[in-house]
């Protein structure tokens, strides 16, 4: 159930963080408060009819519901922070923009409340199956605090974010936002996480310390005989009757092995020193480590996809009709996009990327007791005892583990061939390198997309759409349908950009950009069935008798030449010459040629290229 909940909290992060707030709310207070508590009771009233039908049919069938409720609070949630503002309405918690954080741990406490209106409607159920009963607030109180520590780690960089923002050190503050600083600052954060987390979670699951004794002993000698330290403690998950086991914590003196009742009481001796090699495998094999490697590339493969991804939407004709069709702005339309495909990436990452390594991790620390034992004789004995304890689930598949009977069945291949082991290890390294290759390419690979021609078509599309837009709205403004001329001649769409400069002249005909821009193109057209040197001449007349620039003063020289008076040509670029000496060198070559070729030679010369 914890690798299943970490997904559901995953997305519930992820669903807060990706809808921003708005300016102003969609609903009053009291209407967003009305659709919000509607949504609680459908939810509270499926949650009531499905654990009513859990009834006596065990624990398979109460983790089931409770796993697809979860998944349903989920939709509930994403419809909550979609119609109620909630955003909005926790914006305050902020102080000011001081501890953003307040507001992102806000809105997670709602989809805690559906999980509440769950756990409240799934305690009858579980004091069935478990023959326990809880008072209403200590079942809640037990389920929230089993839950913590999944969304403890975030909780704790986001504050821990927000306090560094508000150092009163410039330079500190500089070199935290620097590339370096960010490195060390998460390098010190996974330090604190692996000091304070083992103890917090040990805490939190109501752990108590392993009874002194003749077993307590026995287990420490057998820790001892591997050169391992931990200290041991009870596990009383789902009132101890979970056969099963877990070690949490990289440093000696934090170091944990929880056990539940179960287990001691359904192992042999044997049995259990097996499943303590197992857990003693997990240390050895530097497994805590490389689980927060491997979450932490994440965010390393994300950064290298959501820029380029970006500007390759933005670059797509598709994008912008789909613009067309929704109505949405571009904004909405891209956050929409990129929400979906991070939140698609991020569950098929932690889903089948990451475990994958969890499955394969398990396998290796399954291998650890011919090591530890010299066989796996006890430990699939164990394993076997587990599968009908817990409801005969050995041929049931795991997506974090492999099927109990699939790790038999591979344990006992290594008992007939060794090699397998070091296969088995073999691929778990290489499986390692070919992961860090990953994250150094999607650190220093960006060069390999093609960034800048999706960044060029993005800015011509967009601004084409936005202008479309302007069009439709104000379609008799000078202003859109001279940008609407200037991108269209850009485009080669040059008849479409004379009627646009056209259009525009009527609104403004003495507008000298329009007047020397159209000008130009009747010159310089492609399209020589649309030069018309005579009226650009007298459109560029008009336009350096308003703004005697030096781009301007070329468009008029360049007419002259058009015109046959090659003499004015020459010596009006000389005036743009000193209008605009930076470009002199452009108007030194139009000089050149004005003296050397004619207007009609170079049309012909164009007509050969």
């Amino acid at each position: 159930m914890i690798y299943n909940n970490l997904l559901f909290f995953l997305v519930a992060i992820f669903l807060f963080t990706m809808t921003s707030g708005t300016e102003a709310p969609q609903l009053p207070f009291l209407g967003s408060m009305v659709i919000f508590s509607i949504l609680l009771f459908t939810f509270d009233r499926i949650a009531k009819r499905l654990y009513a039908k859990v009834a006596g049919d065990g624990s398979g069938a109460y983790f089931d519901t409770e796993k697809r409720l979860s998944l349903l609070a989920l939709l509930f949630y994403a419809a909550a922070l979609f119609s109620c503002d909630i955003h909005y309405y926790l914006s305050p918690l902020s102080l000011n923009g001081l501890f953003p954080s307040f507001i992102n741990i806000g809105g997670l406490a709602f989809f805690f409340l559906f999980l509440l209106l769950m756990w409240r409607r799934a305690k009858p159920s579980y004091e069935r199956v478990f023959s326990r009963k809880y008072t209403g607030g200590t079942f809640l109180s037990t389920n929230t605090k089993a839950n913590l520590p999944i969304v403890f780690p975030w909780i704790f960089l986001s504050l821990a974010n927000d306090l560094l923002s508000l150092l009163p050190f410039p330079a500190v503050k500089t070199f935290l936002h620097s590339e370096a600083g960010e490195y060390t600052s998460f390098i010190l954060f996974l330090l604190l996480l692996l000091i304070f987390f083992p103890p917090m979670v040990r805490k939190l699951w109501g752990c108590t310390p392993f009874p002194k004794g003749t077993l307590l002993d026995h287990l420490q000698g057998f820790f001892k005989s591997q050169r391992f330290t931990a200290k041991i403690f009870i596990w009383p998950l789902f009132e101890g009757r979970v056969i099963t086991a877990a070690v949490l914590g990289i440093f000696p003196g934090l170091r944990y092995v929880m056990i539940t009742p179960a287990l001691l009481e359904n192992l042999s001796l044997a049995e259990l020193d097996a499943v303590m090699a197992h857990e003693i495998g997990h240390i050895k094999k530097k497994h805590m480590l490389l689980y927060l490697f491997i979450i932490s590339g994440f965010s390393v493969l994300t950064g290298f996809i959501l820029e380029p991804f970006t500007f390759f939407l933005l670059s797509r004709s598709s994008f912008y009709a789909l613009l067309g069709f929704t109505g949405l702005t571009a904004e909405n339309l891209l956050t929409v996009f990129m929400a979906v495909t991070i939140l698609i990436a991020m569950l098929l990452y932690f889903r089948f990327f990451f475990g994958y390594f969890i499955r394969n991790f398990e396998r290796q620390a399954d291998l650890h007791v011919f090591k530890a034992l010299g066989s796996s004789h006890s430990i699939i004995s164990a394993f076997e005892k587990i599968a009908v304890l817990s409801g005969n689930i050995r041929d049931l598949p795991s997506w974090h583990h492999f099927g109990i009977g699939q790790r038999i069945e591979y344990l006992e291949k290594c008992e007939q061939d060794k090699s397998w082991i070091t296969r088995h290890n073999r691929k778990v390294w290489l499986s390692l390198a070919v992961y860090l290759l990953i994250l150094v390419i999607a650190s220093f690979g960006r060069n390999l997309l093609p960034t800048e021609t999706w960044t060029k078509g993005y800015e011509e599309k967009y601004t084409e759409f936005i202008l479309d837009q302007k069009l439709l709205r104000e379609p008799d403004k000078a202003l859109w349908l001279g940008i609407a001329g200037d991108l269209m001649q850009h485009k080669k769409m040059e008849k479409k950009a004379i009627a646009a400069y056209d259009k525009a002249l009527e609104l403004e005909p003495s507008n000298p950009k329009l007047l020397n821009n159209l000008a130009w193109l009747l010159l310089t057209s492609d399209d020589h069935t649309l030069r018309d040197p005579a009226r650009a001449l007298n459109l560029a007349r008009l336009a350096v008798l308003q703004v005697p620039a030096g781009y301007v003063l070329d468009t008029l020289a360049t007419a002259y030449w058009a015109n046959d008076f090659k003499e004015k040509a020459i010596q009006t670029e000389k005036q743009a010459i000193f209008a605009d000496p930076e470009e002199g060198e452009y108007y030194r070559i139009q000089i050149h040629k004005f003296k050397n070729r004619t207007y009609l030679s170079s049309k012909a010369e164009k007509n050969i290229e």
